[in-house]
Order: C-alpha cells, then sequence, then structure tokens
C-alpha cells in the first residue's frame, strides 16, 4: 500500500509581524483544529494579520486568526474567526508564560505551513513592539539595503 504524497508547500506568512514587532524567539506548534478548518489551510484560505496569542490558565490560544469557511461544507462549517488552541510541550509553555508577564512582551504568528506529515504547524515568535523611531530605522536599512543590491551609489 503506497503512502500519499502531502501537500507541503503552504505557506501563509504574517509579512506585518517583523515591521511591527523584534522577533526574538520563535517556537513551532500545533494547533487543535477542526475538519473543514485543515481543508481551508490547504487550499490557502487563511489569514495572520490580526492575529495574536494569550494563555487561558495554562494554555496557549491563537485569537483573530481568521480561516476562511470551506466552500464544500454543509453544517458542518467552523466559525472563521473562534479561537484555536496551541499544542505545545508544558516546558516551553512555562517558559513563554512567565516571558510574557514582563511589560512589552508578547506572542505572535508568524508563519502557517504544513509539516511533512501533514499537519498544520504555526511558527510563533515571542516579540517586543517596535516604537515609531524603531520603524523608521528599520525602514532606512531596508531601503540601504536595497540601494546596495542594486548597485546605487551616492
Amino acid at each position: 500500500m503506497k503512502k500519499k504524497k502531502v501537500d507541503t508547500d503552504i505557506e501563509i506568512k504574517n509579512r506585518k509581524a517583523s515591521f511591527e514587532y523584534f522577533l526574538l524567539n520563535k517556537y513551532v506548534a500545533g494547533m487543535k483544529l477542526s475538519g473543514t478548518e485543515i481543508k481551508s489551510i490547504r487550499a490557502g484560505k487563511a489569514s495572520l494579520n490580526e492575529a495574536y496569542c494569550v494563555f487561558k490558565g495554562n494554555e496557549l490560544f491563537v485569537k483573530n486568526l481568521h480561516i476562511t469557511e470551506y466552500a464544500q461544507g454543509s453544517f458542518y462549517n467552523h466559525e472563521p474567526m473562534r479561537t484555536r488552541k496551541l499544542l505545545m510541550t508544558k516546558q516551553e509553555l512555562k517558559k513563554l508564560q512567565s516571558k510574557v508577564k514582563e511589560k512589552g512582551f508578547t506572542i505572535i504568528p508568524v508563519r502557517m505551513f504544513i509539516s511533512e506529515r501533514g499537519f498544520a504547524k504555526l511558527e510563533i515568535a515571542f516579540a517586543q513592539g517596535k516604537r515609531k523611531y524603531d520603524k523608521r530605522n528599520s525602514i532606512k536599512q531596508k531601503d540601504v539595503r536595497r540601494e546596495m543590491e542594486r548597485g546605487i551609489k551616492y
């Protein structure tokens, strides 16, 4: 019996994350999903732009993660903006929970992908918010890097 090849080229990114935050540590977490949610993710119908992670007790949840309703789903379809549980080890959760209690730190989703085994995974980052002058500085660095690649000199 042959195993089916899993389509692992799905990768949904949060492009605003690196502009809005300093990404300090990254972790990979599984997600507790329903059947229609994973089908929508495999179709590339998800958005991480407004998503963030919160602790409820000792469990980590992701909020505002938009997964579009599955087109062929009947009354079993999911709610697009529901809160979803993240699956991580207890040691990682304790470490993150102690760090998040400090002021100015948060946990944000950076990337969603399908693993080799066919599971939807969420790459989350422990992040610190940037101030306005930090954002201006990162724009300036990006422009300088782009101009150097083009070969433009002043």
